[in-house]
């Protein structure tokens, strides 16, 4: 498949372009900062943009399978970024008649489990409360997909780690799986991946953990 990746030099990113690569897919990556970029390979094609302007991304989606996103706030500092760059992915996107698109969201902007504990839900009030900024942010990024004419799929994990790839977790299609804390940045890439074809993911948030 021909697949473009937005936010390339993040933790999810990087993972998205190097497991693309080794299942012999085409990756454009799209980055502000190529020298960030360690992933190498003969079907890389990497392209320089800031994303403020939705016509010069046109290129970098038209004609693509799919488009898999990893933008998103790194901190605090950093909400609004997640809706305002998916905004200008969308944009391009809707242009060039791209249609399937894959972004990382969180585990809190989906459905609370049934049979949440207490402790479980007295840590999600602690989070939200923490990161409230953050997370209205990606509830307007997925305001954006819902509104979009894109086949969007939200995929929403829980506490990122950095620990290795390793194909098994819990993925719940418009849910959120129970007593799920932690999911690697490698398995979210891992999963993204998996989902570009799964008709059952378009239009949905998926939740995904250990």
């Amino acid at each position: 498949m021909k697949l473009t990746v937005f936010g390339a030099t993040g933790g999810i990113g990087r993972q998205l372009v190097r497991q693309a690569l080794d299942a012999g897919h085409e990756v454009t990556a799209v980055v502000r900062d190529p020298a960030r970029l360690t992933v190498t390979g003969p079907r890389l094609d990497v392209v320089r943009s800031d994303l403020s302007d939705p016509e010069s991304l046109r290129a970098a989606v038209s004609g693509r399978d799919a488009v898999l996103s990893g933008l998103g706030a790194r901190s605090r500092a950093d909400a609004g970024v997640a809706a305002r760059l998916t905004r200008s992915v969308l944009r391009a996107m809707e242009a060039a008649g791209t249609r399937r698109l894959l972004v990382v969201s969180a585990a809190p902007l989906g459905p609370v489990p049934p049979g949440q504990g207490v402790a479980d839900k007295a840590m999600l009030a602690v989070v939200n409360s923490l990161l409230k900024d953050v997370y209205a942010d990606l509830r307007e990024m997925e305001a954006e997909l819902a509104a979009s004419a894109t086949d969007w799929t939200a995929v929403r994990p829980p506490r990122l780690t950095d620990k290795p790839v390793t194909g098994r977790y819990r993925r719940v299609v418009g849910g959120t799986p129970p007593r799920g804390r932690t999911l690697a940045r490698a398995d979210v890439a891992h999963a993204m991946l998996a989902m570009i074809d799964d008709a059952a993911t378009v239009k949905q948030g998926v939740g995904v953990a250990y």
